[in-house]
């Protein structure tokens, strides 16, 4: 047998210890094609979520409202809990097998790699020589003290881009005019290109950073639909909440991939928490009893943008593995001002060069990243 724990190391631990680099290249295809259709149905719903937001603050207080939605959200994640088959906390999106894989997989793999560069160590873990029992619970131990602090990382992350990203944005809705709000907000497409820029290495850094400034200028354009108004109408404190909330989300977006825990199991304690939380803002600003097409609104809003949409953009994180999936959120605004204009809005050129911007932006860095991939699988 060689020895070359070198050129081992790298293959083994990364293909067990993270979902980053998962799956075999046969499956590559597939699994972008599943990671764009869970991205599309995210776009769907949450195309839906600034127009719905906005009838109920007509209404309601930003209390009142997000506690609808995340009461909507916990009912969401616990149903799809409970419906799920992986037994594991740290299950990841491929059920009980894939957790195996996680939790079991990953100590055997180092277990392994250990053994190819010191075999008298792994001779001794399996008892073929004195005092071999102390010098094997080490190597059993440590991956379980990883898997507890990964943990805490996982719902720490879940928290900061559900909980943070919604009431944030909420705020701003609240705090400025609404179309503003969520064209702020919708920066967080362009944070998570400019993360995929600085650490991803692409090809054409300059070309992916040409593409993602088009799409944000298409968003502009399209949201403002080359009407004459007035901007920053709103409270310093609302556009403060509204880029806050764009970079809770660019954050989650790179960092949900990366994780070995279910889009399920990661959001349903965010959710839960967010429901305490914004449960005692209602008491503090006093609570408004809702109507029943209200009440079916806001618990849509938990359901729909929040629930469905939170899971299938984390599958799609998770697919993806590469961050760049996140552009198609650009689509958001665009079906947004679509609904709009079904409602009575007008679409002008000027929206419609917008959206051709978008598009084109997508295919821009859709290309590269696809280029990019090949690159680094024929580098190895």
């Amino acid at each position: 047998m060689s020895h070359e724990p070198v050129e081992r190391q790298p293959p083994s631990v990364s293909l067990r210890l993270g979902p980053v680099v998962a799956g075999s290249q046969g499956r590559s295809g597939a699994a972008l094609g599943a990671a764009l259709a869970f991205a599309l149905g995210a776009v769907a719903l949450w195309a839906t979520n600034a127009l719905v937001g906005k009838t109920l603050l007509a209404a309601y207080p930003v209390s009142q409202v997000q506690f609808l939605q995340f009461c909507g959200a916990a009912l969401v994640f616990a149903l799809i809990r409970l419906t799920s088959a992986s037994p594991s906390p740290l299950a990841g999106e491929g059920g009980s097998a894939r957790s195996a894989e996680t939790d079991e997989g990953c100590s055997s793999e180092v277990r392994r790699w250990r053994s190819l560069e010191h075999p008298s160590s792994d001779l001794a873990s399996r008892g073929h020589s004195p005092g071999a029992r102390p010098a094997a619970r080490p190597v059993l131990r440590t991956p379980q003290g990883e898997k507890g602090r990964s943990a805490l990382a996982a719902y720490a992350v879940g928290f900061i881009g559900l909980v943070g990203t919604m009431v944030l944005q909420y705020i701003g809705f609240a705090s400025m005019p609404v179309i503003e709000a969520n064209l702020v907000a919708y920066t967080w497409p362009l944070m998570t290109a400019a993360a995929v820029i600085v650490l991803g290495r692409p090809r054409r850094p300059l070309l992916l950073g040409l593409a993602a400034a088009l799409g944000f200028v298409g968003v502009v354009l399209v949201i403002s639909g080359g009407r004459a108004q007035s901007w920053f109408e709103g409270s310093l404190v609302g556009y403060l909440a509204a880029f806050g909330s764009a970079l809770c989300m660019a954050f989650y977006s790179l960092a949900v991939g990366r994780l070995a825990v279910s889009p399920e199991r990661l959001l349903l304690p965010s959710a839960l928490i967010g429901v305490a939380l914004t449960f005692a803002w209602c008491l503090h600003d006093g609570v408004v009893r809702p109507s029943g097409a209200h009440l079916l609104l806001g618990l849509y809003l938990g359901a729909g943008p929040m629930g469905l949409g939170y899971y299938f953009w984390s599958r799609a994180a998770k697919l993806d593995h590469g961050g760049r999936i996140a552009v198609v959120a650009y689509l958001t605004p665009i079906a947004s001002t679509f609904l709009l204009t079904l409602s009575g809005e007008s679409l002008s050129m000027t929206a419609v060069a917008g959206a051709v911007l978008v598009i084109g932006s997508c295919l821009a860095v859709g290309i590269e990243g696809t280029e990019t991939r090949h690159d680094v699988q024929n580098d190895r």
